[in-house]
C-alpha cells in the first residue's frame, strides 16, 4: 500500500467508513493508526506466530504493538474475544487505554455496542476485555481469540497455566511480553527452555526513540544490575540470591554419583 493509499485510508476510516473495511494488513494498519514501526515491530505485525514472547526493554514499543494487535483483530475479525492481562488492574488500564487511543484516533470505524473502562464490545461482537492478573480473574472466559499478557515476568504463575485451556478449541493467539524481573517465573522458564515459541529481543540500544545520551545517564544514575536488567532485556540474579545462579549450574553434574540413592 502506497503513501497516497495510505492517507486515503486513513481519511476513510476517521470520517466512519464501512463497517469493518480496514486494512487487512496489521502494518498497514499500523501506519494508519499514525505509527511508523520499527524493523522488529514489522516482523511482529507481519507474524502469525501462535506464540510469541517478547523480551523487550523499558519504552521499546511493544505496548503500543500489542495495542495495535488487539484492535486489528478485533476490527477485522467479528466476534473475536480478546484479553489483555496484567498483574494489576492499573496496568491492564493502561494498555487498554492505548487501545482506546487508537480507537478514538481511527474515527471509531465500527461503532461500540458498550464502552467501559476496561473493556468495548464492537457492534460486530468483537469484545476486548482488560483484567487484573489473577487466576481467579479470569476463569470465566473461554474461546479467546488473543491473550495478551503484559509484564508478563511479574504475574503469577498461576494465571499462565489458567489462561492456556482458553486456546484449547479457539486455536487463538498467546502473546506474552516483559522487561526480565530475575531468572524465575514461567516468563523466564518459557524465554529460556519454552518450545513452539516465536521471540523478540529488543534491547534500548536498538530503539531509535531512546537517546543514547539517556541510556549513558541511567547506566550510570540504575548501575550494571538493574540497567542490564531494564534496558538491556537480561536475566538477572534476584538481590537476595545467596549463590549466583551459573556457580549453581556449574556445581551440577550428571558423572558424579549420588551420595545418596534411592532405597531399592
Amino acid at each position: 500500500m502506497n503513501v497516497a493509499t495510505l492517507l486515503k485510508e486513513a481519511r476513510r476510516l476517521r470520517r466512519g467508513g464501512n463497517l469493518g473495511q480496514v486494512p487487512e494488513d496489521p502494518a498497514d494498519f499500523a501506519r494508519v493508526a499514525g505509527l511508523d514501526p520499527d524493523p522488529w515491530q514489522l516482523r511482529l505485525l507481519h507474524s502469525d506466530a501462535p506464540r510469541v514472547l517478547l523480551n523487550c526493554s523499558r519504552q521499546s514499543g511493544k505496548s503500543t504493538m500489542a495495542a495495535i494487535l488487539a484492535l486489528h483483530r478485533a476490527l477485522s475479525r467479528p466476534a473475536s474475544l480478546i484479553l489483555i492481562l496484567a498483574p494489576a488492574e492499573r496496568q491492564a488500564k493502561e494498555l487498554f487505554s492505548k487501545v482506546a487511543e487508537f480507537y478514538r484516533a481511527l474515527g471509531h470505524p465500527i461503532p461500540a455496542e458498550s464502552y467501559r473502562k476496561l473493556g468495548v464490545e464492537l457492534v460486530n461482537r468483537s469484545r476486548i476485555e482488560a483484567l487484573p492478573g489473577t487466576e481467579k480473574t479470569v476463569r470465566g472466559f473461554s474461546g479467546a481469540d488473543l491473550l495478551i499478557v503484559d509484564e508478563a515476568a511479574r504475574v503469577d504463575d498461576g494465571l499462565y497455566y489458567a489462561v492456556r485451556p482458553m486456546l484449547a478449541v479457539s486455536g487463538g493467539r498467546l502473546l506474552m511480553m516483559s522487561t526480565p524481573f530475575g531468572k524465575r517465573g514461567v516468563f523466564y522458564e518459557e524465554w529460556t527452555e519454552g518450545i513452539s515459541w516465536e521471540r523478540y529481543e529488543v534491547p534500548a540500544s536498538e530503539c531509535p526513540r531512546i537517546p543514547a545520551s539517556f541510556l549513558d545517564e541511567e547506566r550510570l544514575a540504575l548501575g550494571p544490575w538493574w540497567y542490564a536488567q531494564e534496558y538491556e532485556c537480561r536475566f538477572m540474579d534476584v538481590n537476595d540470591q545467596v549463590f549466583p545462579t551459573e556457580a549453581v549450574d556449574r556445581a551440577m553434574s550428571a558423572d558424579v554419583k549420588p551420595l545418596f540413592g534411592s532405597a531399592s
